[in-house]
């Protein structure tokens, strides 16, 4: 089984700016119960994610390539709007990658940041830009923003 051990923070500043270059991410979420389904377009490739529970850092994940029209025409009729429109910035920092994203449309002025570890106890440097850890707070999952946006709290 695939397994996501995950942290998350909230981001300072724009330093980071200058370490990466984004990439354009258009998600939507598939309704179901007990699991999170998700569909991605990023660029010209679709993929498709099945999310387990969240306990503590960790959950099941299981992401899988799917043709683009196909994840287009699931976005389009399948999943729940709004969509999570965002741009993804990778920086590789000390062996770890650090997942930026910087949402727009009605989550517009949210920025977070993201690293997967290889377990729940791997120890991390935190750069100057990371802020606020928000690991646990649901309000930061992209499945709950889609329901409750960041320019409505």
């Amino acid at each position: 089984m695939a397994q996501e051990i995950e942290r998350k923070f909230l981001v300072n500043g724009d330093d980071w700016r200058q370490l990466a270059e984004g990439s354009p991410y258009r998600q939507g979420y598939i309704p179901s119960q007990g699991a999170t389904v998700r569909i991605r377009v990023v660029g010209n490739q679709g993929y498709l994610t099945i999310k387990g529970p969240t306990v503590n850092f960790s959950r099941s994940e299981f992401e899988y390539l799917i043709p683009l029209a196909d994840a287009q025409e699931m976005l389009d009729t399948l999943c729940d709007r709004p969509f999570i429109e965002k741009i993804r910035y990778k920086i590789e920092l000390a062996g770890l990658v650090w997942e930026i994203d910087e949402f727009a449309g009605v989550n517009q002025g949210l920025i977070l940041a993201e690293v997967e570890l290889a377990d729940e106890a791997q120890q991390i440097d935190i750069p100057h830009w990371i802020g606020t850890e928000v690991t646990g707070d649901h309000r930061y999952f992209n499945s709950y923003l889609v329901k409750h946006p960041f320019s409505q709290w």
